[in-house]
């Protein structure tokens, strides 16, 4: 299963461990030892403690281990150098027996001897899987290549269930793999009465912490108590019968059989010399022998008769010899000698006498300050006087940056050779110019950098503040130079002076209004004033048709001429009047150029009438002010038209405008097709031959062709003079042809017209 130590949610201190363990190797010259107190290298030997993973050089710790059993074998040991005595981590104090000091030079895992400096690896690693256990041991091993310090916590993945075990199992970090799952644990208490109300946890449930009336272990008395404690024993002496029968169980409160009555069977006397057996009613009486007892002392014995009770201290006097072993005296036995003598010995730190009264010859260790100054020549040795080298200086000093926010812990000594921490803090020195603070950068030591912030002063003569970059503290040349003595003497270098510099002239644009207020352009601050943009002036004259062509000038304000009117400065009008004339006036204004609305024109316009015989003469006022109709009024002669209609009679309407209306109502003469029926009329009906006119024409017809087939045989007719009916079938003959096309049209329209007139008789 993939694993990631980025995502690890847990516990991260041990995380944390291994990664301030990389910072310090990665970084140069963090790792010193702390008994050379010297830089660890690259390319120097080195050996890791399994207890704080602190780095040594080899032949550094060997020395150290070789020390320190030598010490501790020639004060502890009296048969010198045949025991084997543990030697200490000089940081952690890890105990390691002498077959475990280094000899090898081994990389971090332990996986190869004598790694060879890769500058693509971590100084002392083989570059290898770590594959180390993890601790505590879970069964898995480090995925990380070989490192200096501990394993960061097991990141595998594992399913496991919640710590009371009733959840199902969901998966989680090896290392973080107890997990709650918020339900009430609910087991049976050791009372066996309630059950564990607390959340899911591990391990053994808490006792109890309920009260109940529980009785005691004689099962006399009863008493509130907690459950987390049933057993518990009251005051009272048990007083059941013993076995004999003539003395009751003197033990407090007990459980199970009160045992044996102790006066039965055999008993000795108060000595020990003698027994008898008696009833256990009866007491043991003395043997009336001397004691013999061994006392105290351990010498002498007990000269009283047997007796009961402890036997008294011993008196004899005795001659005793002091613990030096230098005088003797007489004096009773239960008291110990000392003399006054003081030993002259010097402690097992070589440097101090022993001075104690009446000494043995083991000396006790010296318990004066060692107080000799130690490798980091800061501090002096606070432990307790020994022989030998001082422990490294246990100190730590924090290396800080120059605003003390960040640190790097050095041992100490090291402080002076270590490169200070970089700072990710902002500085915090006050700032040296007028700003109230400084631009944001880094915590650095040394003076800041130049300020680049905007001045913002207040400008002189104006409202606005200095928008260039601070100029309180400039670096600038300067121009006093020491003369030379001669030739020979170099010219000195440069010097520079910090100097504040004034402000420089205001660059804001200022909206500026011209002289004659056409634009409002951006001027300079500094430069501000009336200009002239150099457009003409524009205001209206006083004819208020044409404006100032003057380039652009100033103008006396006057408060009851708006701003747009000429003033006095302004030239005066010399131009005819340009108005636009009414629609259709040809006509010029006759008056100069002049205010408001131009005078009627009062001129006459020349006009033919509508029928175009008549010349006009109308007011060119009254014509272009008068709508359509007035127009066609005006234009009219009044006389009768004298255009003629289709009909080919005259327009009965007066002088108009426009096409004839056909309307006529003159009266007319109307016939039939072949003209024997006329009428008289106002309206030019169709009169239709009726069946007279059709015999006629049939007769007509018979007549005409006999008349052809005459002419078609050659004869000629004689001129006669013919009767009426003849002379009316000479007009037949004649108009035949105009007459039978309509009649023949009439007739066959009316039989359209009627289709179902056969169908219906």
């Amino acid at each position: 299963m993939h694993c990631t130590y980025t995502s690890y949610r847990g516990d991260v201190s041990e995380l944390e461990r291994t990664r301030r363990c990389l910072n310090e190797v990665f970084q140069s010259g963090a790792i010193t030892c702390l008994i050379c107190i010297a830089s660890v290298k690259r390319t120097q030997a080195v050996w890791s403690c399994v207890g704080c993973y602190c780095i040594f050089h080899i032949p550094c710790i060997q020395k150290w281990a070789k020390d320190s059993i030598f010490l501790v074998s020639s004060v502890t040991d009296e048969d010198f150098g045949k025991k084997e005595h543990p030697w200490p981590c000089p940081k952690c104090r890890y105990e390691y027996s002498p077959q475990q000091t280094p000899c090898r030079y081994y990389c971090y895992c332990g996986k190869e001897v004598d790694p060879a400096p890769d500058p693509w690896l971590l100084p002392h690693s083989c570059g290898q899987v770590c594959d180390r256990e993890f601790k505590p041991p879970c069964g898995h091993r480090c995925l990380l290549l070989c490192h200096p310090g501990p394993c960061p916590p097991c990141p595998k993945m594992v399913s496991v269930s919640c710590l009371c075990g009733k959840a199902a199992p969901v998966p989680r970090r090896c290392s973080n793999k107890g997990w709650n799952c918020g339900k009430t644990c609910s087991r049976t208490l050791p009372c066996r009465i309630h059950t564990c109300t607390h959340t899911c946890h591990a391990g053994v449930c808490e006792p109890c912490p309920r009260v109940s009336v529980q009785k005691c272990v004689c099962g006399r008395s009863s008493a509130q108590r907690q459950c987390a404690s049933p057993l518990w024993h009251c005051d009272q002496a048990c007083g059941r019968p013993l076995p004999c029968g003539n003395h009751t169980c003197e033990r407090v409160c007990h459980a199970g059989a009160c045992g044996e009555c102790p006066r039965a069977g055999n008993r000795t006397c108060p000595c020990g010399k003698s027994k008898c057996a008696l009833p256990c009613t009866a007491d043991v009486p003395t043997c009336g022998d001397t004691c013999d007892k061994k006392l105290d002392c351990g010498l002498h014995s007990c000269s009283m008769r047997c007796h009961k009770g402890p036997c008294e201290t011993c008196r004899q006097a005795v001659t005793k010899q002091c613990r030096c072993e230098r005088h003797t005296k007489r004096m009773p036995c239960h008291k110990e000698y000392l003399c006054d003598s003081k030993c002259n010995k010097t402690r097992s730190c070589n440097r101090h006498p022993c001075k104690r009264k009446c000494c043995p010859g083991n000396c006790p260790p010296c318990d004066l300050s060692c107080g000799r100054m130690l490798g980091c020549r800061n501090h002096k040795c606070p432990s307790v006087c020994h022989p030998g080298s001082c422990y490294p200086c246990p100190e730590v000093v924090q290396v800080k940056c120059a605003c003390g926010s960040t640190s790097l812990s050095v041992p100490c000594g090291r402080e002076k050779s270590t490169k200070p921490p970089r700072c990710k803090e902002l500085c915090r020195n006050p700032p040296s110019c007028h700003h109230p603070s400084r631009e944001r950068h880094r915590c650095h030591f040394g003076t800041c950098p130049v300020c680049k912030q905007v001045c913002q002063l207040p400008l002189p003569g104006c409202t606005h503040l200095c928008p260039a970059p601070c100029h309180d503290q400039v670096l600038l040349k300067s121009n006093q130079r020491a003369p030379l003595a001669g030739p020979w003497e170099q010219p000195a270098a440069p010097a520079f002076e910090c100097k504040a510099l004034p402000c420089p002239p205001c660059q804001v644009p200022i909206p500026t209004a011209c002289l004659g207020e056409h634009e409002v352009s951006p001027v300079q601050c500094h430069a501000r004033g009336p200009f002239s943009c150099g457009r003409p002036c524009g205001r209206t004259l006083t004819c208020s048709n044409h404006s100032c062509s003057l380039e652009c000038h100033s103008v006396t304000p006057d408060p009851k001429i708006p701003k747009t009117e000429a003033g006095k400065e302004c030239e005066h009008c010399e131009e005819s009047c340009s108005k636009p004339r009414p629609s259709g006036c040809p006509h010029p204004c006759t008056l100069p150029c002049h205010r408001g609305n131009c005078p009627p024109c009062t001129q006459m316009i020349r006009q033919r009438c509508h029928c175009k015989i008549t010349n006009l003469y109308i007011e060119c006022l009254k014509l272009t002010a008068a709508d359509e109709e007035a127009r066609k009024l005006l234009t009219s002669c009044k006389n009768q038209c004298p255009k003629q209609l289709r009909c080919g009679h005259r327009c009965k309407e007066l002088c108009h405008a426009g096409d004839c209306v056909e309307n006529c109502s003159q009266r007319v003469k109307v016939k039939c097709p072949c003209k024997r029926i006329k009428k008289v009329d106002i309206e030019e009906n169709l009169v239709l031959c009726d069946d007279i006119c059709k015999k006629l024409q049939r007769k007509y017809a018979e007549a005409e062709l006999e008349a052809f087939e005459k002419r078609q045989k050659g004869k000629r007719k004689k001129n006669r003079r013919n009767t009426e009916v003849e002379a009316e079938e000479g007009a037949w003959l004649k108009y035949r042809k105009y007459l039978l096309v309509p009649v023949c049209g009439i007739l066959l329209a009316c039989d359209l017209s009627h289709p179902d007139d056969g169908n219906m008789k």
